[in-house]
């Protein structure tokens, strides 16, 4: 009984809703319509949003959850380790620029959730800009996106924690804003 205590439980569930996380981010959408740069930076940049997303919706949720999202947060970044590594960053520098990583992370949420409890599309929109557009402005695209962002984060806080701790997340359909005039 008490080996048990020291066994590393399995991450199954975590990694299946990290893996949602990434399959949505990789939506081809994002990256013709919303012209979200198809690159190392752009991607990262896409997880960063579909991850603050499902963040913010299970703050408040209780402990369990809690360690839950931060099991799913350790994977975010084992990943984007990994990656850095695949890339053939060296040893030396891959702690470097995950810490790198983290701040983008925990900045890009500073901007993003304040908005995304506001329902303020047009907040979001320019740090969205700031963040992801940073070569060239694309005001529609950055408020196309702002509004994906809005509805998504209504669509996770309709779902119960227990459905998103299971990997089952609906999210919205991207295609549905590749249009919208503003």
């Amino acid at each position: 009984m008490i080996f048990g205590l020291f066994r590393r439980r399995s991450r199954d569930a975590e990694h299946r809703v990290y893996c949602e996380i990434v399959a949505q981010a990789r939506q081809p959408v994002f990256y013709t319509d919303f012209l979200v740069p198809d690159t190392i930076d752009g991607r990262f940049d896409l997880i960063i949003v579909h991850a603050v997303l499902f963040f913010r919706r299970l703050r408040g949720e209780g402990k369990d959850v809690a360690e839950f999202s931060q099991a799913v947060f350790d994977l975010f970044f084992e990943d984007m380790d990994a990656s850095l590594r695949e890339m053939g960053v060296s040893d030396t520098r891959v702690p470097k620029k995950v810490k790198v990583m983290g701040e983008a992370f925990y900045g890009r949420a500073d901007a993003y959730i304040p908005a995304i409890d506001e329902g303020d599309a047009e907040t979001l929109s320019e740090a969205l800009g700031r963040n992801i557009f940073t070569d060239a402005p694309e005001p529609l695209a950055q408020m196309r996106l702002a509004h994906y962002m809005l509805q998504a984060a209504k669509d996770l806080d309709a779902q119960t924690a227990d459905v998103l701790r299971k990997g089952d997340i609906s999210w919205p359909d991207p295609e549905r804003f590749k249009e919208m005039p503003f």
